[in-house]
């Protein structure tokens, strides 16, 4: 389905470095970047462009339009999220959503990566030494950091800082212009390797999603649509919160199957357990 054909890869930010070498090797597709195409339109971490719409459907745009500027009828993109993770307290995550669109097939693949290995993190800066803290604990400069003059302020930002001198220029600059600073961590893929890794997971996970064929109709992407939760309790036989089933659903003929114990566990320990552990 895939062999010897062109993809283009919808990104500014040299996300190719890690998709394109997994993608060709696997689905023997040739993978090229459309010159000029500008995702940043579509939004920007730093918040000069506000993302309008939610990651699915940038993310789908996204891929559409790079498709469309290259000729292309084979394409994948990546949309990055970042904030509280949805289950672990206090803690930052970053999501990535891959998307796989044929054209010619009429298909389209998606798969998301939630991860914690991110150093996504924002704060205003009083002092020299909070910013060199900062900078330590945001990996900089292997990981790049974006300053400003306050959080919501976007009309003057300062990116591509490459060394400890530059950033506290750039710190000056802003606290002699404005009277402050803001500094937050620089979420594109380029200047960020934590993210990089993600989306080389994400990548691995789309590739074994395509490899995935519906037992029906053959049509690749076979994947989880819904996960059930209600494994029963060892002790109690209570159910618990931990999974019982994944449901796949094929997009293209909507065949469903249903596998139960997924992670070859009958039982749950009641350690898990809202009833035995409250």
């Amino acid at each position: 389905m895939f062999e010897n054909r062109k993809l283009v890869i919808a990104t500014k930010h040299k996300k190719e470095i890690v998709i394109s070498p997994l993608i060709q090797a696997e689905l023997k597709v040739k993978c090229f970047i459309p010159t000029g195409f500008n995702t940043d339109l579509l939004g920007t971490f730093s918040g000069e462009i506000e993302r309008k719409h939610n990651a699915l459907d940038t993310v789908r745009t996204k891929c559409l339009l790079a498709m469309d500027y290259a000729n292309c009828d084979l394409g994948i993109a990546s949309e990055g999220s970042f904030g509280a993770h949805p289950t672990v307290f206090f803690a930052a995550a970053n999501e990535e959503i891959l998307i796989l669109i044929d054209k010619r097939n009429n298909l389209e693949i998606v798969v998301r990566e939630l991860s914690l290995a991110t150093n996504f993190d924002g704060k205003i800066i009083k002092s020299e030494a909070d910013l060199i803290n900062f900078a330590t604990k945001s990996q900089f400069p292997s990981h790049g950091l974006i300053l400003k003059n306050a959080e919501e302020q976007f009309s003057e930002v300062k990116k591509d800082i490459q060394n400890e001198a530059e950033l506290l220029d750039s710190y000056h600059y802003f606290l002699e212009k404005y009277g402050r600073c803001y500094v937050e961590t620089d979420m594109r893929a380029m200047n960020n390797p934590l993210r990089m890794k993600v989306i080389e997971k994400a990548t691995v996970q789309l590739i074994e999603k395509v490899k995935s064929f519906c037992p029906e109709c053959q049509t690749p992407g076979f994947g989880i649509k819904k996960v059930i939760a209600g494994l029963r309790c060892e002790l109690c036989n209570m159910p618990t919160k931990s999974i019982l089933a994944y449901v796949y659903e094929c997009e293209n003929c909507h065949f469903i199957l249903e596998k139960k114990h997924p992670n070859n566990k009958i039982y749950e320990d009641p350690t898990y357990c809202d009833f035995c552990n409250p």
